[in-house]
């Protein structure tokens, strides 16, 4: 009831339409599309519970780089590499899904629904099935005409809080907004690369000090070490205990030195942000009640819409290029 309550503030008390985005934008235009989203996820999801960490991750590398604009849906051409190409987006994975979700809402109303939109609606829906909030989301993004590896520019796993936060920062994101954020990983993983750094041979061998020593061992028994790498392409799930679950149990185990990411273990650590994850482990519901929130922040950012970018027909090349 409280997590409704809050939802109810946000949506109604604050403007109905956010930088042209709606509630409910395709009621009149395809009043199926969020049903043929939800049928086409859950066909998915019954065979991989891990998708709904893929979609996270997709959705975020999407919106935090460039823009929501499913720019990150664009396949190279031999001229030109595009987003998905850029190193912190090679290990992606969803593509098909959203294949799959584009295909059948074309087939039931051609050239309506935005690339760009199926990303945030089957996201929506993949972290529902994970026993995670359900939130309405805004609707009415268009695709972009642009998608270029050079210009993918991501937050690190490797910075402290602060420089993490002014990246956060300059997308309009604030800093319950990256705390919130991060706690995603809830259900996300990550390969051995990204944090082989923090095991055994933090500093000439001894164990990094913000690891618990029994996490640094069952790591380093999966990826190895920086200087004796055995599972670079091997991936760990972020949250060890309640992996396929969006709950608050991620920021329980930060607390107590779990984080295997660097920026993970900061958040609980740093005077500015430890406070928040103390709050956010103290209740699942203080947790949700804010992830719908930053989570639709996050999907508002750089927008293209009324009559910028286009509406894809296939999400992976532009019409122009069809």
């Amino acid at each position: 009831m409280k997590f409704i309550t809050i939802l109810i503030i946000f949506f109604f008390i604050l403007p109905f339409t956010l930088a042209q985005l709606k509630f409910g934008y395709y009621s009149f235009t395809c009043p199926i599309a969020e049903e043929i989203v939800s049928e086409v996820v859950q066909n998915y999801y019954q065979n991989d519970v891990t998708i709904a960490g893929a979609l996270i991750r997709l959705h975020y590398h999407d919106c935090i780089s460039n823009g929501c604009d499913a720019s990150i849906l664009i396949d190279s051409k031999e001229n030109r590499k595009s987003e998905k190409e850029a190193r912190p987006n090679l290990t992606l994975r969803g593509f098909n899904l959203i294949d799959d979700i584009k295909s059948a809402l074309e087939q039931q109303c051609p050239k309506t629904v935005s690339c760009a939109d199926i990303i945030t609606m089957a996201t929506r829906e993949a972290i529902a099935l994970a026993n995670g909030p359900r939130y309405h989301v805004l609707t009415g993004r268009r695709d972009g005409l642009v998608s270029n590896a050079l210009n993918v520019t991501i937050p690190g796993t490797l910075l402290n809080v602060p420089q993490a936060l002014k990246k956060f920062n300059s997308k309009g994101l604030t800093l319950e907004d990256m705390v919130t954020l991060i706690g995603a990983h809830t259900i996300g993983f990550s390969k051995c690369n990204f944090f082989q750094n923090r095991l055994s041979s933090f500093r000439s061998g001894r164990i990094d000090p913000t690891m618990d020593p029994n996490l640094n061992a069952y790591l380093v028994k999966q990826c190895g070490s920086i200087f004796k790498p055995s599972g670079n392409h091997t991936s760990v799930f972020l949250d060890v205990e309640t992996p396929f679950d969006f709950d608050n149990k991620f920021y329980k185990q930060i607390i107590n030195k779990r984080g295997i990411l660097k920026i993970d273990q900061q958040i609980a650590l740093d005077p500015l942000s430890r406070k928040l994850v103390r709050n956010f482990a103290s209740g699942n519901f203080n947790f949700w009640d804010r992830f719908g929130v930053s989570w639709n922040k996050l999907g508002r950012i750089d927008v293209l819409v009324g009559n910028e970018g286009e509406i894809r027909r296939n999400c992976r090349a532009f019409n122009k290029d069809i």
